[in-house]
C-alpha cells in the first residue's frame, strides 16, 4: 500500500508531500486538472469536492468548495501560476467565498506539484510554501496532513477504477 509522506521544513516555511501512485503518468495528471475527476478525490471521505469553475490554464482558476456530511461547506480556490503539461503547475491556493473572494483571515499557500513517472507509476511531489511558520502551523493544525493523506487514498482508489 502506498504512503503520503508529509515533512515539515520549517526554515523554508514548506510542507513537502510525496506519495506514489499505481497508475501511469496521464491518469495521474488527469485526476489533477480534470475537474469531474478532482471531485471524486480531494476531499477525505465523508467529505465532497464540488467544483463550481475550473480553467486549468496560466491566469486560470479552481474555484470549488469542500461539503460536509451535516452540510458544512468550505470554499477554496486555486490560481494557476505555471503549468508544464504532463510535468508540473504551480498555484497559490486560498480559502474564499462561494464567488472566490479570498479570506485573509485563513493562510493560504502556494503550491508547486511535480509528477514524475517510472514505468506505470508516477510519483507525485508537492511542495507548499507559507508565508510565515504561523501560517504552515496554523493548515497542520487544521488537520491538512490527515485530510490530504485521506485524499491520496481517495485517488488510489479512483485510479485503481480507471487503469482497469
Amino acid at each position: 500500500m502506498a504512503k503520503t509522506t508529509m515533512i515539515k521544513d520549517l526554515a523554508n516555511k514548506q510542507l513537502r508531500i510525496t506519495r506514489q501512485f499505481d497508475a501511469p503518468l496521464d491518469w495521474v495528471w488527469r485526476a489533477w486538472t480534470d475537474p469531474k475527476l478532482l471531485d471524486q478525490w480531494w476531499a477525505p471521505k465523508p467529505w465532497k469536492a464540488e467544483t463550481r469553475s475550473m480553467d486549468f490554464s496560466v491566469g486560470g482558476y479552481w474555484l470549488y468548495s469542500m461539503n460536509g456530511p451535516d452540510g458544512e461547506q468550505h470554499w477554496a480556490r486555486a490560481d494557476y501560476k505555471h503549468i508544464v503539461p504532463l510535468e508540473s503547475f504551480q498555484a497559490a491556493d486560498s480559502f474564499c467565498d462561494e464567488q472566490g473572494r479570498i479570506d485573509r483571515d485563513i493562510p493560504g499557500m502556494h503550491w508547486d506539484v511535480r509528477f514524475n513517472p517510472i514505468e506505470a507509476k508516477t510519483t507525485v511531489e508537492v511542495c507548499a510554501t507559507f508565508s510565515t511558520i504561523a501560517d504552515l502551523e496554523k493548515i497542520v493544525e487544521m488537520g491538512f496532513q490527515e485530510g490530504f493523506t485521506a485524499a491520496h487514498g481517495n485517488l488510489d482508489e479512483l485510479l485503481g477504477q480507471l487503469v482497469s
